[in-house]
Parts: structure tokens; sequence; C-alpha cells
């Protein structure tokens, strides 16, 4: 007999045809029913399991428990128990044989035992209660009015709550069509009208007048259902007998007219559902208000959801906590996950999930974050970008990886400088959780390309978003792409700020650097800015230089006691790679370049050494202007000559452009300086093949004309456009365009090129600039000749 029960039940808490497993039973339910806790086999997802056992077929109760259930299959209302499954099990006990009915519905709590566990008081306890009536009045509403059918039995044990505090009706074992077809008959409407407790019967049902229940509206006996569900909620306990009705102590003023309507004496006067929902003046409050404007969204047009969305916060901080939390969060979040709200629902999302615990914010907030990132509304992704900073370390390394970067990765290269801007600095959050395979395969391409964009100020953030994450990178990638992008491209940035922010990158990333690459390839390039136009630039250029000095002596300080030299630096370099603030300011959406326009720019605070160093960058009004730098007989091409070798990010050399076909992320191509010197022989072939030229001869005056100065900026040969659209190698040979703006070079005597000619000059240089002397009349009585163009040229000689 055992062997037989457990093949009926089964051995897990669940009966063997029902794939669920019941739990523990709550302590009240309706009729004879018993209210259990369930979850799926399937999904473990929790479920509520009502049943009820009968020891004989003929127990009324066992036919009103299959009305009940093919009722609440059938009948199909948001306010309405949602109906999963449902089975029968008939079971062996000695000598007699027990059958129970098994019913599945969606996860609820018993109505009484949810209020007790809110505990809601005052103000926020009527405007929860007047929510809830509202759903139930809808219900009722529905099943008298839409559907002809009568539940007769309306009550506190009828009702429970879901997991978003949703009211909804169930037990509908008394549930049946109301007959006005034959008002005359005699005969009982409700079959199972005996399952009803006297102290809920109206006048005329407790009489079995059903004659008079015939002739009285389709409503009648449920609006009585209603009165008495207001009774029980607001008096905190179950109704013990009819007359207890008359006790309205305790009822709020405004819904104590409809409440006596309800329990009208006459049947026919008695108030329809339909209108207690539109007329009462208790609905009438911020929660039920809030409520409704979310279920119609929809339906609203831009205007009306930007000004409820603005006093959403300030409207959630009035209303019961734990009813925003478990009821109107949700709803935002799906408005946002299915596109009915607009961007601007984005901020109270994360302010009202900001109420919640680490773990809650987790299950109903971060999934939804997660899917908005796939979203292509720029104005969501603007303030994801925005507020990342508040989510983004919840965010686990696989969904970053996998689900948040592949559409995050767009903005870096939106049409919209200011997206571009605040995607580069989500990174900073985000890089900790990316892989590197993702780091070094995607993320550096892009770096690599925002280095290089026609703003200033993310050239400037991307330098310093480089430098906060040396310490992600592997040693490989770093030692290829931290020198190459702080020395070849940031120290040569045409824009001040962002030559600062080389500097500080190279200080911050210190750790990462030995000795032979702090003397061959950054101090070179650190010396150059000792001389540069800025005072920012040149001051930051002396304490970097006099610092990686102090690193080289360091690490040959250890030869007295090693007995050999240590060309790295861990055991010397104790300051680490420190975190570097942004430099920039958040840009313009006027459509003017940082270039034209007056940009103010605030570089933060920053820590490279041990000690804090505030450093404050303004830079406004930039214009284009052509400086002359007095040096003594040594130019600036032949400091840049002698002191950068030719990789492509200063002067290109024709052959560099072969090696655009190589799948790289910017920085692989760059050549060292610890690179074999070519042999005389390659230098005299290599001097045969360039195109004969003019030798540029240095003026009187020792100055650099400003066609010497672009070159230690030049652009790559072929079309800039088409290298910014190569995804295969964004970096060929460093080919990418450089910033528009030049380099104000220190002016060390006091001659300066005045007024208005500046840009002028700048744009066109007289040959007598370069050749150091006036041009001479060429040809036969043709005049004087017009001015050559800058650049390599052919000179077709013809013999007369």
């Amino acid at each position: 007999m055992f062997k037989f029960l457990k093949g009926v039940v089964g051995s897990s808490g669940g009966v063997k045809d029902l794939p669920y497993n019941i739990g523990e039973p709550y302590s009240s339910a309706w009729g004879s029913w018993t209210h259990y806790r369930g979850t799926s086999k399937d999904d473990n997802s929790p479920v509520s399991i009502f049943s009820l056992s009968c020891t004989s077929t003929q127990d009324g109760r066992l036919g009103a428990a299959r009305n009940g259930v093919k009722r609440l299959r059938t009948v199909r209302h948001p306010n309405v128990l949602s109906f999963l499954h449902s089975t029968e099990v008939e079971t062996v006990e000695g000598s007699l044989t027990k059958l129970t009915i098994y019913m599945v519905t969606e996860p609820v709590m018993p109505l009484a035992e949810k209020l007790k566990e809110l505990n809601l008081e005052g103000t926020h306890r009527d405007e929860y209660y007047a929510w809830g009536l509202h759903q139930i009045a809808k219900a009722v509403s529905f099943l008298n009015n839409d559907c002809k059918l009568v539940h007769g039995n309306i009550c506190v044990a009828s009702v429970v709550v879901t997991p978003n505090l949703d009211w909804k009706i169930h037990a509908f074992d008394v549930l049946s069509e109301f007959d006005s077809s034959n008002p005359d008959s005699g005969g009982p409407m409700l079959q199972y009208d005996w399952l009803i407790g006297s102290q809920y019967k109206s006048m005329e049902l407790s009489k079995s007048d059903w004659a008079l229940i015939r002739k009285s509206p389709v409503w009648a006996i449920d609006s009585w259902g209603l009165g008495c569900l207001i009774y029980e909620i607001f008096s905190g306990a179950k109704l013990s007998k009819t007359e207890d009705l008359r006790n309205t102590a305790f009822l709020p003023k405004t819904l104590l007219p409809d409440y006596q309507r309800l329990l009208g004496s006459t049947p026919s006067r008695r108030m329809n559902p339909s209108k207690l929902i539109n007329n009462s003046e208790f609905f009438q409050n911020k929660l039920v208000e809030t409520i409704q404007f979310l279920d119609i969204l929809n339906l609203k047009d831009s205007v009306e959801k930007d000004a409820f969305f603005r006093k959403l916060v300030s409207l959630a901080e009035q209303l019961p906590r734990q009813i925003v939390l478990a009821k109107v969060l949700p709803m935002l979040a799906a408005a946002l996950e299915f596109g009915s709200a607009s961007a601007s629902a984005l901020n109270p999302l994360l302010k009202l999930g900001s109420w919640l615990s680490v773990d809650d914010f987790n299950v109903k907030v971060l999934p939804t974050l997660t899917k908005l990132f796939a979203s292509n509304d720029r104005g969501i992704r603007v303030g994801l970008l925005q507020h990342i900073d508040q989510f983004g370390s919840s965010l686990s390394s696989q969904v970053v990886d996998e689900q948040v970067f592949p559409h995050l990765a767009n903005g870096f290269s939106d049409t919209s400088a200011f997206l571009r801007e605040l995607t580069l600095k989500a990174m900073l959050i985000l890089v900790p959780k990316l892989s590197q395979r993702t780091i070094s395969g995607s993320l550096l391409k892009y770096l690599s390309k925002l280095q290089v964009d026609e703003e200033p100020a993310i050239r400037t953030n991307t330098t310093i978003l480089i430098g906060n994450i040396a310490a992600y990178l592997n040693e490989a990638t770093r030692k290829r792409v931290l020198i190459n992008a702080f020395t070849v491209r940031a120290l040569r940035d045409g824009f001040a700020p962002a030559r600062s922010a080389g500097i500080m990158a190279l200080s911050a990333t210190s750790l990462y650097y030995d000795i032979t690459e702090i003397g061959t390839r950054i101090l070179p390039s650190l010396v150059v800015l000792t001389v540069d136009g800025d005072s920012d630039v040149r001051s930051k250029a002396f304490e970097a230089t006099e610092r990686f000095l102090n690193l080289v002596k360091q690490g040959f300080g250890q030869v007295e006691t090693d007995g050999e030299v240590s060309t790295s630096l861990s055991s010397t370099n104790t300051a680490g790679a420190s975190i570097l603030g942004w430099a920039m300011s958040s840009l313009t959406m006027k459509g003017k370049t940082a270039e034209s326009s007056a940009l103010s720019t605030n570089i933060t605070s920053l820590t490279v050494t041990n000690s804090t160093e505030n450093i404050t960058a303004a830079a406004g009004a930039h214009e284009i202007k052509v400086s002359k730098v007095q040096t003594d007989n040594v130019s600036t091409k032949n400091i840049t000559e002698s002191s950068v070798p030719s990789n492509g990010w200063g002067d290109m050399d024709e052959d560099n452009s072969a090696d655009d076909d190589v799948d790289k992320d910017g920085w692989d191509d760059m050549e060292s300086f610890e690179s074999p010197v070519p042999s005389a022989l390659s230098r005299i072939q290599a001097a045969q093949q360039r195109p004969v030229q003019a030798p540029p001869r240095v003026s009187s005056t020792n100055s650099v004309s400003s066609a010497e100065e672009e070159t230690f900026f030049s652009k790559p040969p072929g079309n800039s456009g088409d290298y910014l659209a190569q995804d295969d190698d964004p970096w060929a040979a460093i080919a990418a365009p450089p910033p528009s703006t030049t380099v104000k070079p220190l002016s060390l005597s006091g001659s300066r090129v005045a007024g208005p000619t500046r840009v002028r000059q700048a744009q066109h240089v007289s040959i007598d600039s370069v050749l150091g002397k006036k041009s001479e009349v060429s040809g036969r009585g043709r005049g004087r000749a017009g001015p050559m163009k800058l650049g390599a040229q052919r000179i077709n000689r013809s013999s007369d």
C-alpha cells in the first residue's frame, strides 16, 4: 500500500500528475480549499496551488469545486486570478477512497495576510485600499455587466494579492449565470448558494426569494458583497453577523455615501459597481491616478508623458513606499522596455530603483537597463551613459562583455560629439568587466580613432582614458600601446590640454616602462615640449622630465648593489598607475567645433606622484596662429627628425602605405628607437628615388616657417575619410589625419605676425620664407614669376 501511495503522490512533495511542487500552506483560504505555496518543476518559478479533498463522490463540495475550476479557466480579466493548471488525484487510504482536486494559479497571497504584512496607516492605507477596491469593483462590474454572471460571495476571503500588490478575485465555486428569462420562477438561481456564509447574504438571498432576485439588477447580490468587503478591510476583522455592517465609525467620510448605497435594503436601488468606479470621490487620489496614467501610457502624447515623468520622482516620495516599489516601479520598467515610455522616464526609474536593496535592484531594474542599451532612441542612450555610475558596478562581467558593450560601442562612431564623449567616459566604469579579447580586439581600435577625433575634448579625454585603463591591459598590449599613444599622438596634438594630458598619462603609467624605453623614447619626446608655446605644457614637461630622469638614475643606481643594470623599474618605481581625472568639460551641442568656438577646459585634480597636484587648464578662443621660434641654428624640423623616428605619426614615408592591409589596433606598426641604422648603400638608393627638390635654406633670423611647422603634424598620403572607414586596420601605418589645429610654439623673440594677417600667412606661405631670399625673375620678358608651391615637385629641365 505504501508503494502505491508513493507512486501516486510522488517522492518530492508534489503530486505525480502535477508538474508543480507543493510547499507550505497559508493560514487562510476561501471555503474548504487549502491554499499552498508552490513552484514549477521546470523552471522553479513560484505559483499558488489550491486543493480540496472529498471522501465521497456524492459530496456537494466536489461539484462546486469542479464548477469553480471550470469558471476560472474560462473567465479572463486583469483583475481575475489567472488559471494555469488543474488535475484530480484519487488515492486510497485504508477502506476509503479520497479524491483531491488541485488547481494551480499565478502566485498570490490571501488579502487578509497581506494587509497585516503591509501594516499601512493613515493616508497611505486609504490610498492603497482605494486602489485595491478600484480593481475589485472593475472585476465585479465585468462579471455582472459584461458577462451577466453573479459571483455570489465577494468578501475578504475571495480576494488575493499578487506580488505586484494587485487585488484579484477568485472563489468561483458559486458563480452562476443570471437567469432573467423566467422572472416568476421560484427555483434557485445559484446552485451552490449554501456555500455562502449567512453573514454575507443579502436579505433577499437569505430568504431564498429567487423571484425577487430575478427581477432585481444583475449586480444586486455582488454589490452587497462589495459592501461586506469594504467593512472587513477597514475594520480589520472578519464579518461575524449582518448587523455589524451598520457600524461605520472606521470608514472614510468620502466612501461612506457609496458604502450605504451598496448595502441598500432594496435590491433595485443598490449601486452599480461601474458607477462606483467612475463617480466615487474616494478613488480620486494620487496613487490611483499615477497607476491609471501608467496603465494607459500608450494613449498619451509626448508632452503629457514628459510632464508626468518630470514630477514622478517628487510624487513617488509622497506615496506609500512599499506600493511604489512593488507596483509603480515594475510598470515604469515595463514601459521603458517595450517602448511606450520616453527617455525622460529613465531618471525616475533609476531614482526609484535606488530605494531597493542590491539584490532586488539586480532582479527588478538591472535586466531592463541591460535591454535598453540596444535601443535606437538617442535620448535613452544618453541617459544610460550619464547615469552609468549608478548601476555600472552591478552589471556582471558576462553581461557587459556580451550584451552591453556590442551596443554601447556604436557610440564611439556616432555623429554626435556629445554621445561620443559620454561613451568614452562610460568605459572607465565598464573596462574592468571586459575580457582581454574585447579590450585588445575592439576597444583599443575605437580609442585609436578617437585620438584623432575632430573634437579636441574627445582627443584629450581619450588619452586620459588610456592612462586610466592601463592596469587592465596585458603586458604585451601595454608595451605596444602606451608609449605610442602618448608620445606619438598625444604629445604632438595641436591642442595644448591634449599635450598636457599626454604628459600626465605618461607620468601616471610610469610603472609600466623600463629604463630603455624611458631613455630612448619617452625622454626625447618630453624634452621637445620644454619649449612648448603653452606655459602649462612646459611646466608639466619639466616635471615629467625630472621624474623620469630620477627613475633612470634609480635604475642604474642598482648597479652598485646588484652588479648589473636592471631595465625593469618594478622595484624602483613606487608611484604606480594613478587615476587621471577627466580634463575637458562637456561638449556643446551647437554644431561648432571646439577650435572655432571659445572652449573652456578644466583639468581636474590628478594624482601623479605620492602628492596630489591640482591642475587647471583654461584654453579660450584658440586661433590658428603662425609664430616663429628662435633657435640657435637648430630648426624645429631638425629637432623632429633627430628625436622621433620616422614612424608614420610625424613625417610620413611613402613606404608606410604598403602596410595598410594589416589587421592591427593602430599601435603595432610603430617603429622603435632601437631599430637598426640603415646602411650607407640603402641611404644612397633611397636618396636617388626621391624627387628633385630645391634644398631649404635657413634664413638669417633662424626662423621656422609655417610649412616646416606643418611637417610636424603632416597628414598621411591618401584620403583621410577612407582611413577612418577602415575597420580592419584603423591605425594603418598610423596614417590617421592629425588634429586640425597647430602647435603654438614658444616665441623667444618679440617678432610676431600682427593683426588679422596671421591666418592668411598660415594659409599662403611665400617661397621667401622657405628659401630665405627673394625670388628671382625667370624667363625672358615674362615678368615676375608666381609664388612656388610647397612640397616636393618635379623640375622639368629642357636644353636651350
